[in-house]
């Protein structure tokens, strides 16, 4: 839409050039023949495709730090991937208990209670289907300390599912910290990290966890492209299976297009890290200061100025007076697109369990607002966005305001 300022970057990325660009000779009419092939036929053009997968593979694994391209599995997207990892780990320890002579053995698995749905859902109905889970609630800014993630480990604990970082209100987590107490418990660590891909170094082999999900389109790459990172021997049942492909870890053709383009966003999202983060940084802190000081603007969690523990292209607030609907709607004709939360859930009007995990009333929760940019966002385009937010609210013709 000409004139719009796209600030939901959050739920999806705009396709980055240097992803356009490798991915176009995939797209060309005739690619068939020099780009097109499968990666499994054993054929020259098959052995292009291949190769080229492979390289993907690697530049992947190079970018998050994952040690051994082999350690990568393509797949959909991190939806895909959470799915796998959780009930693909408890599958393959479950199976391993019994086959050790642990009769009636029963897994036990954690997750926090501000996952994606893509791991929340999988843990119900692995409850579901007789799983012992826990839900840990994080503290008032979404934190899952380590002291309480010490305490809900039980002897059965075969798995630990904590994102990377949380995609609406952007807290990220001590994962290193408690990947490495789930491993002193003799349980695996799996980390969610869609939303961290781009916005903070990465380095999978460094902080220890055995298995990670990725989505490229949340840091410019393709939608409907994704990885799950799995170490080496890590116990894993797959859940696509007859075709063996990703060495039998997740079935089904190969999109090498995808894989291309996934790879180069990768690259250019690192290459730039650094100095997009002190950029999205001061984006954020100047946004969260300028609502903040409205007198119906609740800003979610309580971010420091130059914090290094959210987010830099994060920032979510609650509206007193408005639904985040109602808010989205006068926002989007007034040029600016914006979400209430998960993308995921949009559609939902239900409040966000997110928000009310971390205490906030469902009152509250259902008057959310996020906003969320990238390398292309101005400073510029934050201010403007400020000036049409208060515009809104003043048309609204609300006098409503938070009590402390």
């Amino acid at each position: 839409m000409a004139g719009q300022v796209y600030l939901d970057w959050a739920a999806s990325a705009p396709l980055c050039d240097e992803s356009a660009v490798e991915m176009r000779p995939y797209l060309a009419p005739g690619a068939e023949f020099e780009h097109g092939g499968n990666a499994n036929s054993l054929h020259s053009v098959g052995r292009k495709a291949f190769s080229a997968l492979e390289d993907a593979r690697a530049r992947v694994a190079r970018s998050v730090g994952a040690g051994r391209p082999d350690d990568i599995v393509f797949t959909s997207g991190a939806t895909e991937a959470n799915n796998a990892a959780v009930k693909g780990i408890v599958a393959a320890c479950t199976k391993r208990a019994v086959q050790q002579g642990r009769r009636g053995f029963v897994p036990h698995l954690i997750a926090s209670a501000i996952e994606h749905d893509s791991v929340l859902a999988p843990v119900r109905e692995l409850k579901a289907q007789g799983c012992e889970a826990t839900l840990l609630k994080p503290d008032r800014n979404g934190f899952i300390t380590p002291a309480a993630f010490q305490a809900a480990l039980r002897e059965n604990t075969v798995l630990a599912s904590v994102q990377m970082a949380n995609n609406e209100v952007g807290t990220i987590q001590p994962i290193g910290e408690l990947a490495a107490i789930a491993h002193g418990a003799g349980a695996l660590f799996h980390a969610d990290a869609a939303q961290a891909l781009g916005k903070i170094a990465i380095d999978l082999h460094g902080i220890g966890v055995d298995a990670a999900s990725f989505s490229a389109h949340k840091a410019g790459g393709p939608q409907g492209t994704g990885a799950l990172f799995l170490k080496a021997r890590t116990p894993f049942e797959a859940s696509l299976t007859g075709g063996g492909q990703e060495q039998g870890r997740r079935s089904g053709t190969q999109n090498i297009c995808g894989a291309v383009g996934f790879a180069a966003a990768c690259e250019a999202a690192r290459a730039m890290q650094e100095q997009e983060c002190r950029r999205q940084t001061a984006l954020r802190d100047r946004l969260y200061e300028r609502l903040a000081a409205h007198d119906c603007v609740m800003p979610s969690v309580a971010v420091e100025p130059g914090s290094a523990r959210f987010l830099p292209n994060v920032v979510n607030v609650c509206v007193a007076g408005f639904e985040s609907e109602t808010l989205i709607l006068k926002l989007d004709r007034a040029g600016f697109a914006v979400a209430g939360g998960s993308a995921c859930s949009s559609q939902s009007l239900k409040p966000s369990h997110v928000l009310r995990a971390l205490g906030i009333s469902d009152d509250r929760a259902l008057g959310s607002l996020r906003v969320s940019w990238g390398r292309s966002t101005t400073a510029a385009d934050i201010d403007a966005f400020t000036t049409a937010f208060f515009a809104c609210l003043a048309a609204g013709g609300r006098s409503a305001a938070w009590s402390s």
